[in-house]
């Protein structure tokens, strides 16, 4: 018994910790970015909430097709690189919470990482993160299936993030923005 209660505890810290592994930077003009691992969760403080929930909420998820993938979208994992201070991520990755919210997708099964904005460390992650995953825009979202990438959509998506979906996850011909 004592060994389990030690475990739960182990993989409690783990998670919080994990859920603080970001910075806020500021930058000499004032303006402030995330850096690292995060959550949406982080997305809904200010001053990135003001964005995050406007977008958020008005945003009229296509039910219909998230009935379509909802169960394909389970089997998988979700990497998403994203910038706090991109204007496609500002659009998209509210777009995107909502839509994984519609299907239920587990909070444990997403990763999100946000990029650098300084032109020294541009689109990096706080620790590498990026490393391996050819990121050249954001949001970069990358769907995965036992750890390896299935496909991506990068920047936008080429119809709705909901087409995107059901097209990578029912194996159809999808080749996303920027593909080059």
């Amino acid at each position: 018994m004592k060994s389990v209660v030690n475990i739960i505890l182990f993989i409690s810290v783990m998670q919080l910790a994990a859920q603080d592994n970001f910075q806020e930077i500021e930058l000499s003009n004032g303006s402030t970015f995330l850096l690292g691992e995060i959550q949406i969760e982080n997305l809904k403080n200010s001053p990135y909430g003001e964005w995050f929930s406007e977008n958020y909420n008005n945003y009229m998820v296509d039910k219909d097709l998230v009935k379509l993938f909802k169960k394909k979208l389970k089997r998988h994992e979700v990497l998403l690189f994203l910038g706090t201070w991109c204007g496609d991520s500002k659009r998209e990755v509210p777009r995107l919470a909502k839509i994984l919210d519609e299907a239920n997708f587990p909070v444990e099964k997403q990763r999100i990482v946000a990029l650098d904005r300084r032109k020294e460390n541009y689109k990096k992650g706080a620790n590498g993160e990026e490393i391996g995953w050819d990121i050249k825009r954001v949001p970069t979202l990358i769907l995965l299936k036992d750890g390896k990438e299935i496909n991506r959509i990068v920047e936008r998506p080429v119809g709705t993030l909901e087409e995107d979906l059901l097209a990578i996850l029912s194996n159809s011909a999808y080749r996303p923005n920027y593909s080059d």
